[in-house]
Protein backbone atom coordinates (compact mmCIF):
# COMPACT_ATOMS: atom_id res chain seq x y z
CA UNK A 1 0.00 0.00 0.00
CA UNK A 2 1.66 3.34 -1.06
CA UNK A 3 0.50 6.35 0.64
CA UNK A 4 0.78 9.62 -1.51
CA UNK A 5 1.19 12.56 0.25
CA UNK A 6 0.59 16.31 -0.72
CA UNK A 7 1.90 17.60 -3.78
CA UNK A 8 3.08 20.96 -2.41
CA UNK A 9 6.85 21.64 -3.80
CA UNK A 10 9.20 20.81 -0.61
CA UNK A 11 13.07 21.31 -0.94
CA UNK A 12 15.42 19.39 1.02
CA UNK A 13 19.05 20.52 1.20
CA UNK A 14 21.47 17.46 0.74
CA UNK A 15 25.27 16.71 1.37
CA UNK A 16 26.94 14.94 -1.64
CA UNK A 17 30.02 13.20 -0.99
CA UNK A 18 32.61 15.75 -0.98
CA UNK A 19 30.72 17.75 1.91
CA UNK A 20 28.74 20.25 -0.51
CA UNK A 21 25.23 20.75 0.34
CA UNK A 22 22.82 20.72 -2.62
CA UNK A 23 19.53 21.90 -2.72
CA UNK A 24 16.91 19.67 -4.26
CA UNK A 25 13.21 19.25 -4.62
CA UNK A 26 11.10 16.64 -3.57
CA UNK A 27 9.70 14.81 -6.51
CA UNK A 28 7.25 12.32 -4.58
CA UNK A 29 7.55 11.08 -1.46
CA UNK A 30 6.14 7.52 -0.46
CA UNK A 31 5.72 5.04 2.29
CA UNK A 32 6.47 1.12 2.09
CA UNK A 33 4.66 -0.74 4.30
CA UNK A 34 6.63 -3.99 3.35
CA UNK A 35 9.84 -2.06 4.62
CA UNK A 36 8.73 -0.30 6.94
CA UNK A 37 9.84 2.73 5.78
CA UNK A 38 9.15 5.89 3.69
CA UNK A 39 10.76 7.02 0.55
CA UNK A 40 11.92 10.27 -1.29
CA UNK A 41 12.18 11.14 -4.89
CA UNK A 42 13.51 14.04 -5.64
CA UNK A 43 15.88 16.31 -8.25
CA UNK A 44 18.58 18.54 -8.28
CA UNK A 45 17.23 22.26 -7.76
CA UNK A 46 19.06 23.52 -11.27
CA UNK A 47 19.81 20.92 -12.82
CA UNK A 48 19.95 20.67 -16.83
CA UNK A 49 18.06 18.13 -18.53
CA UNK A 50 19.89 15.82 -21.14
CA UNK A 51 19.04 15.19 -24.54
CA UNK A 52 16.15 13.41 -24.25
CA UNK A 53 14.64 15.79 -21.57
CA UNK A 54 15.24 13.82 -19.10
CA UNK A 55 16.36 15.08 -15.43
CA UNK A 56 17.96 12.68 -13.43
CA UNK A 57 16.00 11.73 -10.19
CA UNK A 58 17.58 10.53 -6.79
CA UNK A 59 15.86 8.71 -4.59
CA UNK A 60 16.53 7.83 -0.97
CA UNK A 61 14.92 6.02 2.33
CA UNK A 62 14.10 8.27 5.30
CA UNK A 63 12.21 7.07 8.61
CA UNK A 64 10.29 10.28 10.04
CA UNK A 65 11.06 11.38 12.83
CA UNK A 66 9.09 11.76 16.39
CA UNK A 67 7.30 14.89 15.70
CA UNK A 68 6.64 14.64 12.01
CA UNK A 69 9.75 16.10 10.19
CA UNK A 70 11.76 14.16 8.03
CA UNK A 71 14.44 12.35 9.66
CA UNK A 72 17.77 11.56 8.27
CA UNK A 73 17.54 10.37 4.76
CA UNK A 74 19.59 6.87 4.43
CA UNK A 75 20.96 5.15 1.73
CA UNK A 76 19.02 2.60 -0.32
CA UNK A 77 20.55 -0.55 0.05
CA UNK A 78 18.56 -3.76 -1.64
CA UNK A 79 17.29 -4.79 -4.71
CA UNK A 80 14.05 -5.00 -3.71
CA UNK A 81 13.74 -1.21 -2.36
CA UNK A 82 15.43 -0.18 -5.89
CA UNK A 83 12.77 -2.65 -7.80
CA UNK A 84 9.96 -0.78 -5.47
CA UNK A 85 11.43 2.87 -6.42
CA UNK A 86 11.86 2.10 -10.10
CA UNK A 87 8.07 0.79 -10.10
CA UNK A 88 6.99 4.24 -8.49
CA UNK A 89 8.90 6.14 -10.89
CA UNK A 90 7.52 4.00 -13.74
CA UNK A 91 3.83 4.78 -12.91
CA UNK A 92 4.84 8.27 -12.05
CA UNK A 93 5.97 8.84 -14.96
CA UNK A 94 2.76 7.43 -17.01
CA UNK A 95 0.79 9.88 -14.90
CA UNK A 96 3.08 12.97 -16.02
CA UNK A 97 2.34 11.75 -19.75
CA UNK A 98 -1.17 11.31 -19.78
CA UNK A 99 -1.22 14.59 -18.31
CA UNK A 100 0.46 16.13 -21.19
CA UNK A 101 -1.97 13.96 -23.76
CA UNK A 102 -5.00 16.35 -22.56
Amino acid sequence: MVHEHDHEHRHITIVDEDGNEQLCEVIYTFDSEEFGKSYVLYSLVGAEEDEDGQIEIFASAFSPSENGEDGELEPIETEAEWDLIEDVLNTLEDELDDEDDE
